[in-house]
C-alpha cells in the first residue's frame, strides 16, 4: 500500500517502507500528536520518536521486539506524556536536546547537541538543534543512501509554516533562521517531512512560502 502519512487518533499506523528503514506513524492523544517508530530492516532494532501519549497504543506498536531508544523532540508535555511508561516497559535509552532536558521529567540518558549522530542497528539519524519553539528543540535527519532524506521536525516545521513561537518576534526570527539555515539550505526539495502533529509534507512544497512566513511573522 502507498504511504500517505494521514493518520487519526485511534486508527492504525501508516507505514513508510524504505530499503533500509521502516517508518510507522501513529496519532495519539487529545492533541493529535504523531509518534514515529523506526525499524532497521537489517537488524530489527527499533527507535521511537516522541512517546507522546497513550502508552498502551505505543507499546502495542512497538511489539515484543522492544526499542533501543526514545528520542524526545522537545520539552512540551504533549510530546513526552507516555515517556515514563514506555521507558519503564522497554528499558530504552532516552535522548533529547541538551537545552530542553530540564523540562522533561524523565531523565535524559543522552543530551543531544546540533550535529550529533543517534544510531540504532545500521541506521544513523543526525540531530539539528532548532531554537525558537523551545530552547532545545531538535529535528532528526535520516539521509537515505538509496534516495532522498527523511526529516522528523517535532513542532518546528509543519505544512504551512514553522512552529508556534507564542507571538514572540525574537523566538520567531530565531526559529525561522534555524529552519532555513539547517534544513532548507542543506537538504533537497525531495526531503520528506514528518511533523509532530498532522500531515506530512516536503521541503519542496514549503520552500516557496518562506518569504510569506517571514512577512507575516508566524
Amino acid at each position: 500500500m502507498t504511504y500517505s502519512g494521514a493518520v487519526q487518533v485511534g486508527g492504525p499506523a501508516d507505514v513508510h517502507e524504505l530499503p533500509d528503514l521502516m517508518i510507522s506513524k501513529i496519532a495519539v492523544g487529545a492533541m493529535n500528536n504523531n509518534a514515529y517508530l523506526l525499524r532497521c530492516r537489517a537488524t530489527d532494532a527499533q527507535l521511537l520518536i516522541d512517546a507522546a501519549a497513550e502508552p498502551a497504543a505505543l507499546l502495542g506498536l512497538i511489539g515484543e521486539d522492544g526499542i533501543s531508544a526514545v528520542v524526545t523532540t522537545h520539552r512540551h508535555g504533549d510530546h513526552w506524556a507516555a515517556l515514563d511508561e514506555v521507558v519503564g516497559a522497554t528499558g530504552a535509552r532516552t535522548y533529547a536536546g541538551r537545552y530542553d532536558t530540564e523540562g522533561i521529567p524523565v531523565p535524559t540518558d543522552v543530551p543531544v547537541e546540533d550535529g550529533d549522530a543517534i544510531r540504532f542497528g545500521e541506521i544513523t539519524l543526525t540531530a539539528r538543534h532548532l531554537v525558537g519553539h523551545t530552547p532545545g528543540s531538535i529535528a532528526l535527519v535520516y539521509d537515505d543512501p538509496h534516495g532522498h532524506p527523511h526529516l522528523f521536525t517535532g513542532d518546528c516545521l509543519f505544512p504551512g509554516g514553522v512552529g508556534n513561537t507564542h507571538q514572540d518576534p525574537e523566538a520567531f526570527a530565531s526559529l525561522l533562521h534555524d529552519v532555513e539555515a539547517k534544513l532548507f539550505d542543506r537538504l533537497p526539495d525531495e526531503t520528506w517531512v514528518y511533523p509532530g502533529h498532522g500531515d506530512d509534507t516536503t521541503l519542496g512544497d514549503e520552500r516557496p512560502h518562506l518569504p510569506e512566513w517571514r512577512e507575516r511573522g508566524w
